[in-house]
């Protein structure tokens, strides 16, 4: 059965989440969400996205392609990982969760493609890791953010290499591959997202009261 992101999971990501800024112990957030999510125990990649305000401006990203680890383990982590550890960024603070919205994405068919440009807009996440000079370097994007920012597969490659904090005198995204085309290794994969704002994590919990 294939799995999918849930609403249960993106609540517990805001449980956990002001259950950290208050101080508050997370326990029996995590019992009830082995109790209440079937999926809990099923090992997947996971990233944990909150954003802010009507227009959706990034607060904090982070997952682990992590692939032994129960979902049940890893999303409580990462819930607080993505908000108080992107170093992007500051760690959230309380006056701002009411303007939050979380979304949490799990990660399934992993492939290596030969050629860095086989993969569809929209569709693919990719994962690129690669050595240069004697460092060694990766990046992700998870599949909605080349549709988001209009990007295709070349462009999409140009902003993974800057964000690797890869710097090449290369001009296109083909010299660049080229360059490091030896050690480059490509992985698409998918994902199912979930997303709740702080409205209607609020609405979804008092149905449970």
């Amino acid at each position: 059965m294939a799995l999918k992101a849930t609403q249960e999971m993106c609540a517990v990501c805001f449980d956990m989440l002001f259950a950290a800024l208050r101080n508050q112990p997370t326990g029996s957030i995590i019992e009830r969400f082995f109790l209440t999510e079937t999926q809990v125990n099923a090992p997947c990649p996971i990233f944990v996205t909150w954003k802010i305000n009507k227009s959706d401006d990034l607060r904090g990203c982070i997952g682990t392609f992590d692939q032994g680890t129960r979902i049940g383990d890893l999303l409580p982590r990462y819930a607080l990982i993505s908000a108080f550890n992107d170093t992007r960024f500051d760690p959230i603070s309380l006056k701002e969760a009411e303007h939050l919205s979380v979304s949490v994405s799990l990660l399934t068919n992993f492939i290596r493609i030969k050629h860095p440009l086989d993969w569809e807009v929209g569709k693919h996440g990719i994962e690129i890791n690669f050595s240069a000079k004697g460092k060694k370097y990766s990046a992700t994007f998870l599949p909605e953010v080349s549709k988001d920012q209009g990007w295709d597969q070349a462009t999409t490659l140009v902003n993974l290499f800057r964000k690797a904090c890869y710097m090449s005198y290369k001009q296109s995204p083909l010299e660049i591959i080229q360059e490091i085309s030896p050690t480059l290794n490509v992985k698409t994969y998918q994902s199912s997202k979930q997303s709740m704002s702080y409205e209607n994590y609020q609405a979804y919990r008092s149905l449970q009261t």
